[in-house]
């Protein structure tokens, strides 16, 4: 996570680790892998630089740059080396406990992008999408930086503020965002019940202890007379290989498969349930900050459970990484694609995502741009700034009368009114306060389950689907 690296599909005491190569440390296992010549030709460049290079030089730097240059050879964003501080981070990440802006990255041409801000965290709060390019924090560019070079950029003490700068699809200027970092929720399974006896149990990611958890609310919802269940996945990035298949077993029936993950050599390892399934119908909702073993979730349910996939089109991240730490000997870590997974009828969604059954979008103030609060808006202006002040007042029941960016009477009188509920001077311009002010409400608006039309969509077809079973009997 932000901070920590991009949490991927990860194996844990997985059928496919490796054997560590012999001698001890980071250097032996580089050199233990190579053939004389290669040997040779690395460590001729390690002293020609240190020999004459200008300045003197960290020769565990080189190392550590040597390592990176081939990772990044790869052209893979999910494989990656970490050194020893950022290794313990990304453990703590699998773990399910971790402190940062809450958002999940990964390395595409050299750029950053938001795989997915996790639910509840400062990222999301502030208005952070999957698919995001950030591109300067606090200044500075992260273009062409490694992967965990840019995320300590972003990682910094709880409390301390990170100004991103922000490309975003569909739009044209850069987007600036100041989140403020904290601690992001370990909790990663929530559930409740909704009238009619329809459980809804969200997941954040899936760490170590998310089997469990996911269990215990599943069981808790069953006991109190659950007739249907809402899986919401919507901007979980993934995690652990083995708690996702722990959680589909418990809905798709024995036998059938779960997820088949393929080695290079096109071997095949099937994971085939051995639960019983539910008689109750399922339906998962996910959207494009949906990856990885969300994924593998969604896959399973739909095409194993006949379940009904609902909301956006998922991430596309169909690969399987392990990470080799003690082979390297001195707390640093290697994170690599090992296999790619496939869904039960043996699609390969990497890059394409998964459909879903039934597309329902949020209402387009859940996707606005923040405001620019260097410049006041004023009548007769227009610009993409008023248009997202807009979006914003009319989502809040201020209704400017368009949405197009020019500032006209109607929008001045329309923040007036907004003003005056907010105990703010009325006048009628778009300052910082009024700015921050329209953002903050907004954002408890987007939080409120009432607002949410793809959280109804789920649980209106769970409510069909038992009416449909209970017409049937």
């Amino acid at each position: 996570m932000l901070g920590g690296s991009v949490l991927t599909l990860a194996l844990t005491g997985s059928s496919f680790a490796t054997q560590a190569t012999t001698g001890q440390g980071v250097l032996a296992s580089i050199t233990g892998g190579l053939k004389q010549d290669e040997a040779k030709k690395i460590g001729t460049a390690l002293d020609l630089i240190q020999s004459n290079y200008y300045q003197d030089v960290d020769r565990s730097k080189l190392v550590d740059g040597a390592i990176n240059g081939m990772m990044q050879s790869l052209d893979d964003p999910y494989s990656s080396y970490m050194g020893k501080k950022t290794a313990e981070e990304f453990e703590e990440t699998i773990e399910g406990s971790f402190s940062g802006i809450g958002a999940e990255v990964s390395s595409e041409d050299g750029n950053v992008v938001v795989v997915s801000p996790i639910k509840g965290s400062p990222a999301e709060k502030a208005g952070i999408r999957a698919k995001d390019v950030i591109l300067t924090v606090n200044g500075e560019s992260l273009h062409g930086l490694e992967l965990n070079d840019a995320v300590s950029k972003i990682r910094g003490p709880k409390g301390s503020e990170a100004k991103l700068t922000i490309k975003r699809s569909g739009s044209t200027a850069p987007i600036e965002y100041s989140i403020v970092r904290g601690d992001v929720d370990v909790e990663t399974v929530k559930a409740h019940m909704e009238p009619g006896k329809i459980g809804v149990i969200e997941i954040t990611q899936f760490s170590l202890n998310t089997g469990e958890r996911f269990k215990q609310e599943l069981s808790k919802l069953e006991g109190e007379g659950m007739q249907g269940l809402v899986i919401d996945v919507r901007n979980n990035p993934g995690g652990v290989l083995s708690v996702v298949i722990d959680i589909a077993e418990q809905f798709v029936p024995k036998g059938k498969l779960i997820v088949q993950v393929e080695d290079k050599n096109k071997k095949r390892d099937e994971s085939l349930s051995k639960g019983s399934g539910k008689s109750y119908p399922v339906t998962l909702l996910m959207n494009k900050g949906s990856a990885s073993a969300s994924e593998i979730l969604a896959g399973a349910l739909q095409q194993s459970a006949g379940a009904k996939l609902m909301g956006e089109n998922s991430f596309g991240k169909g690969t399987v990484q392990t990470s080799f730490s003690k082979q390297l000997g001195d707390g640093s870590l290697l994170k690599i694609t090992i296999a790619k997974w496939l869904t039960p009828n043996g699609s390969w969604i990497h890059k394409k995502g998964i459909k879903p059954d039934i597309a329902v979008a949020q209402p387009d103030y859940f996707s606005v741009a923040p405001i620019k609060k260097e410049t006041t808006l004023k009548y007769n202006m227009n610009n993409t700034d008023i248009k997202s002040a807009q979006i914003m007042l009319d989502a809040l029941g201020f209704k400017p009368g368009r949405k197009d960016g020019f500032f006209d009477q109607k929008t001045e009188t329309s923040v007036k009114s907004f003003q005056k509920a907010q105990k703010l001077s009325e006048s009628g311009s778009v300052d910082a306060k009024t700015a921050e002010a329209l953002e903050t409400e907004l954002i408890k608006h987007i939080r409120d389950p009432k607002t949410d039309n793809q959280l109804k969509a789920g649980i209106a077809e769970v409510q069909k689907e038992i009416a449909a079973a209970a017409s049937n009997h």
